[in-house]
Parts: C-alpha cells; sequence; structure tokens
C-alpha cells in the first residue's frame, strides 16, 4: 500500500491536573489526511476545512510532513510523501490540532508502509512533528494515536498507555473566536512550584485517573481541579472563570482549560447536562463569538478510512 486515508480525532490534553500527562480523545470531531507515499520529494497536494488558510504550504514547515518523513527515515525508507488534509479541528485552539496532524502523519506513513510499525515509532515520529511548531508532549498526541483516556509516561524514549475506563463520561467543549499559541501559554507557567501544590496536583492527578477507571462521578467531581496551570492561563482566556462557574452550575462534574486553551472543557455524566453546558457555556463567553462540541470519550484513536 503506498497510499491512506486516516482521521485522526482532537483530543483535550492535562485534562485539568494532568498536565502534559494526561489526555482525552474527543469523540465526533478529527481531521483526515490522505498519506502518499512518493519518490519524489515531499509535498501538499491540498488543504481544506476549517483555517485552512493559516496552515503551512511548505512541507518542510507542515507537521503532517514532518511526522510522515520521520517515520518513514525512521523504517529506513527513503521516499517521501505528497499530503491532503481536511481539517475540523481549531488551530491553535486548545484541540490538539498540531498533535492530530503529527499523528496524521506518522500513522498514516506507518500505515502506507504496508508492515507492521512498532508503537513507539509512531509516537516517536509524532513527536517530531509536533515539536517542529510546539513543544516535545505527549498528551495530545496519545489519545489522538489510542483513543480513550492516555497516560504519557515518557518523552525520551516515547511510551504511552492508554487507561481503561468505566462509566458514562459526556465532554462538551467550547471554542472561543480566538488563537493562543501552545507556547504563549506554555510561558505563563512557573518552572518550581511548592511541596503543597506538588502534592495536590499528584493527588488530583491521581484521584482523577481512579474515577474514570472506577466509573466514579463523585470522585471526578471531586479531582478536576488544577492548581498549576489553570490559575495562571485563565487571564489569556478571558471570561474563563465565568464560562466555569456556568459549566459548573449546569451540572457539570467539572469544568477547566482544554490543553493550552483557549477552549474550554466540560466533563458531564450524561448527555442532557453536556448540551446544557454547552448552551451555558457558549453564552458565558458572549459577547466573543464560540463554537461548541459535545460528545463521549472517542472508544477509537487514528484509524483508517
Amino acid at each position: 500500500m503506498t497510499s491512506v486515508r486516516v482521521f485522526v480525532p482532537g483530543s483535550i490534553g492535562n485534562v485539568g491536573p494532568g498536565f502534559d500527562v494526561l489526555g482525552l480523545a474527543v469523540d465526533g470531531i478529527g481531521d483526515r489526511f490522505t498519506i502518499e507515499l512518493t519518490e519524489a520529494a515531499s509535498s501538499i497536494a491540498g488543504i481544506t476545512g476549517r483555517d485552512h488558510e493559516l496552515v503551512p504550504k511548505d512541507p518542510n514547515a507542515n507537521c503532517t510532513t514532518i511526522a510522515a518523513v520521520a517515520l518513514l527515515r525512521s523504517q529506513g525508507d527513503k521516499r517521501n510523501v505528497r499530503v491532503s488534509i481536511d481539517r475540523s479541528l481549531p488551530l491553535a485552539g486548545g484541540l490538539g490540532a498540531s498533535a492530530a496532524a503529527s499523528v496524521g502523519g506518522a500513522y498514516g506513513a506507518a500505515i502506507a508502509l504496508g508492515r507492521s510499525v512498532p508503537q513507539v515509532a509512531i509516537l516517536t515520529a509524532a513527536l517530531a512533528g509536533e515539536a517542529s511548531v510546539s513543544s516535545a508532549h505527549l498528551d495530545n498526541i496519545a489519545p489522538s494515536l489510542l483513543g480513550g483516556l492516555t497516560i504519557a509516561r515518557c518523552v525520551e524514549p516515547a511510551d504511552a498507555v492508554r487507561v481503561p475506563i468505566q462509566g458514562t463520561w459526556w465532554l462538551t467543549i467550547v471554542s472561543p473566536a480566538m488563537r493562543l499559541t501552545t507556547k504563549k501559554a506554555r510561558s505563563v507557567l512557573p518552572q518550581l512550584v511548592t511541596q503543597a501544590d506538588f502534592v495536590h496536583q499528584l493527588a488530583h492527578t491521581s484521584s482523577l485517573i481512579t474515577a474514570f477507571v472506577s466509573g466514579d462521578h463523585e470522585l471526578a467531581r471531586r479531582a478536576l481541579v488544577d492548581v498549576y496551570a489553570e490559575p495562571h492561563r485563565a487571564k489569556l482566556i478571558g471570561s474563563f472563570f465565568a464560562v466555569k462557574s456556568a459549566a459548573v452550575k449546569s451540572g457539570a462534574l467539572g469544568c477547566s482549560i482544554s490543553g493550552a486553551g483557549p477552549s474550554v472543557f466540560a466533563l458531564c455524566a450524561t448527555e442532557a447536562i453536556a448540551h446544557s453546558c454547552a448552551a451555558a457555556m457558549k453564552a458565558a463567553f458572549w459577547p466573543v463569538e464560540a463554537q461548541t462540541h459535545t460528545g463521549r470519550i472517542a472508544a477509537e484513536g487514528a484509524r483508517v478510512l
């Protein structure tokens, strides 16, 4: 197989307290990629969909082609790629667009090779794409590749695991009409934290994983607390606290910043609550326009179409 079309879901990085570690794949929203192996130089055949005009057309600056070529080279293949992209994820919107693009390139190239490629090779190649536009972190890459809830255990060597979850979980994501790059969102974070904050963050992260594994909504309500990134990044999202308050008042188990932002997500127990939160959170962003998405945690990550 020398050409393949794949779908890669969007994702929520951090999932509140799990900074650079936890990730959730989001059902019903993602990008599509066609990866064709070629003896010619790498190229972008076309980019359509949301924010398409902002995506680099230069294959040397596009994270999909960078990741695809990195995967091929890691497998000893000297060919290049011709790439087409159809986008649904917002650029610099907090839904893991660059991670999805990187996974699309790495996973698509691996499938196009027509032979078994180790997961670590796909993760490593996707990291090369992500690092070209942001930084080397796996919390969005892992759920986009594997689906579900994931733990990014290590970047070098790349290692991520999928966590089996129980119960019913719904996600509401509200994306305001603004962009916030991961680089800027990282620039406001402290490099040192107190021992007390470290302990609190670790306790919340561990408890949140336990809540997902056991299907315990009430534990999730107590655990979805971020004492590290959220207090500093909230100021970059002007209406954040109003949006969070609206989500909680509408019945959300918890609410926090999706990845680096500016999207905000709410974790909900039912579909009805998720839709109620979507309306309330969108209204709280006003006068900034915002788009909403509700869906379950995606059971499947990257897949061939």
